[in-house]
């Protein structure tokens, strides 16, 4: 068990959770700090806010968010970089200013995302999602999904090695669909590849404890547990502190020899 905790950034003023405070770069790159000081391995920064109801954020607009963070940023810190975004031409452009991992929710839906992450070493997140909720779909049948997804990133040459993929939970799924992919996310693991599990304080840890936003951490903290105890070898988080010490614990707990 070695976890790899991703601090969330959103530098966006309408996000669900933060929306708003770190939308000024130089709050921005306090927040990435911190982070890092509290344990964050990888730093994940988006500018476009995916809640329920968002309104979708054109290339330009995202850019211009994006780069005074990302070029203030990149020079002074030692652990990876991350872009969350569904834009071709903001991957190409974070790449180009040295970010190592595009996060993509959109299942790849920019059919210009393969050709941008040739000629780089950037990994890429591969998110399931789907343009409507199915709530008959399995476990089974999204991992399916998940796997022809990839299967399409191979044929266009990307190399297996920087593929990381993600049960994409909170996106186009049902309440009980939720859970039962963090339940079953071994499933995603056998794909044969990394397995990022992004649930930090997310609606339907609100709709099983009857609890808002900003009370979420005890359930996010539940998700997190029992996902990397069954797979997830990632985890994208907005409390890194907390999140972070409680997977230092459970790999001590892990990593011990019987008595």
């Amino acid at each position: 068990m070695n976890v790899r905790v991703m601090g969330i950034l959103n530098v966006t003023p309408d996000s669900f959770s933060d929306g708003g405070r770190y939308v000024e770069p130089s709050a921005a790159i306090q927040r990435a700090h911190e982070m890092i000081e509290d344990g964050a391995d990888i730093l994940d920064i988006g500018a476009e806010s995916t809640r329920p109801g968002y309104t979708p954020l054109d290339a330009k607009t995202e850019w211009a968010r994006l780069e005074p963070v990302l070029r203030a940023l990149l020079p002074d810190v030692s652990v990876p970089v991350s872009v969350d975004t569904y834009h071709a031409e903001t991957a190409a452009r974070a790449i180009d200013v040295g970010v190592t991992i595009i996060n993509d929710i959109s299942a790849c839906a920019d059919k210009d995302m393969p050709r941008v992450l040739q000629g780089n070493t950037a990994q890429y997140v591969y998110m399931h999602n789907r343009p409507q909720v199915d709530g008959a779909l399995s476990v089974s049948d999204i991992v399916a999904e998940v796997r022809a997804g990839v299967e399409r990133l191979l044929d266009a040459g990307l190399h297996p090695s920087r593929l990381i993929v993600d049960p994409g939970i909170g996106f186009a799924k049902t309440y009980t669909q939720n859970l039962a992919c963090i339940r079953h996310i071994g499933q995603f693991g056998q794909l044969g590849y990394p397995v990022l599990l992004g649930t930090s304080r997310k609606r339907f840890i609100g709709h099983a404890l009857g609890l808002e936003v900003e009370e979420r951490l005890e359930g996010s903290l539940a998700t997190v547990a029992y996902g990397v105890l069954h797979g997830a070898t990632m985890v994208r988080v907005h409390d890194v502190r907390e999140t972070v010490r409680m997977c230092r614990m459970l790999e001590e707990i892990h990593h011990v020899d019987a008595c």
